[in-house]
């Protein structure tokens, strides 16, 4: 465990107490500091116990809330198309109620009705969302996934690559040597798209039904400057596709491509950790 080289961030004091790191920022804490501030409540005590010190790690209150990303004036917009669509802040959401979402807001953005195809993708990212199957989808992970469209669809990639934290960009760093195994500063752009299920792959113990391939999420919006690459099925490749399969990403390519993923997965929710919007 970390020891007393750091400073925890709430109660600011050196001590010789075990500190719990994030695994997206630099940020340290005592578990009696999270729990006395109501971070740390008692059933999610034992898995940042066990998930803090371990490769998938833990994310701290400040990384796991996506909705902290938004400027003032991103938070109104969302907020207004909340409540245009009669989203009520704070509570869970049906399939009706995402489905019903999702086409007022496709029909606000492209001013058309959406397709029947498009209505199969949400609701594939509807079950993503809901990995346990209970029929419904928490505030906070709708809220993510909806902050992270946002951002996607407001932003340049520039401005989400100054997003990311030194921690993601070398875990993205060591992600991408991994697979540049000949060392010629290159890898494929399949290579580049299978490495987000082992990315966003948690550890072992956790159930079946979370392991839900990320490449079945697809596409949240046709405007999403990552959309063209990152919503294909990794069912067996078409020879049309072999020769983008092949098409050669270097490194700031692969960060670029993988901006939206590397953000989504802040969150500790099992669903946004493996299921980032595309």
């Amino acid at each position: 465990q970390v020891l007393s080289d750091e400073m925890c961030e709430i109660c600011e004091v050196w001590t010789a107490e075990s500190l719990f790191p994030c695994r997206v920022c630099s940020r340290v804490y005592h578990d009696g500091c999270l729990r006395r501030m109501g971070y740390l409540q008692n059933n999610s005590a034992v898995e940042v116990t066990e998930t803090a010190h371990t490769e998938t790690g833990w994310s701290c209150y400040y990384c796991d809330n996506l909705n902290l990303l938004l400027t003032e004036e991103e938070m109104y917009s969302l907020m207004e198309t909340l409540r245009h669509c009669e989203i009520i802040p704070e509570t869970c959401l049906t399939l009706d109620d995402f489905l019903h979402y999702k086409h007022l807001v496709h029909k606000q953005q492209f001013e058309r009705p959406m397709a029947e195809a498009q209505e199969e993708q949400a609701a594939l990212q509807f079950s993503a969302l809901d990995p346990d199957k209970k029929g419904h989808i928490e505030w906070h992970d709708f809220l993510s996934h909806e902050s992270i469209q946002l951002l996607q669809n407001l932003r340049p990639q520039n401005a989400l690559l100054r997003l990311l934290t030194a921690k993601e960009r070398e875990r993205a760093r060591a992600a991408f040597l991994a697979l540049d195994q000949d060392g010629d500063g290159f890898v494929g752009e399949g290579e580049c798209r299978r490495a987000r299920h082992a990315w966003f792959r948690k550890h072992q113990k956790e159930t079946p039904s979370c392991n839900v391939s990320i490449s079945h999420v697809g596409p949240m919006s046709e405007s999403s400057p990552v959309s063209s690459s990152s919503g294909k099925s990794q069912e067996k490749t078409p020879p049309a596709m072999e020769q983008e399969e092949a098409r050669p990403v270097d490194w700031p390519g692969f960060l670029r491509e993988n901006v939206a993923y590397i953000l989504a997965a802040r969150p500790n929710s099992a669903a946004l950790h493996l299921q980032p919007p595309a």
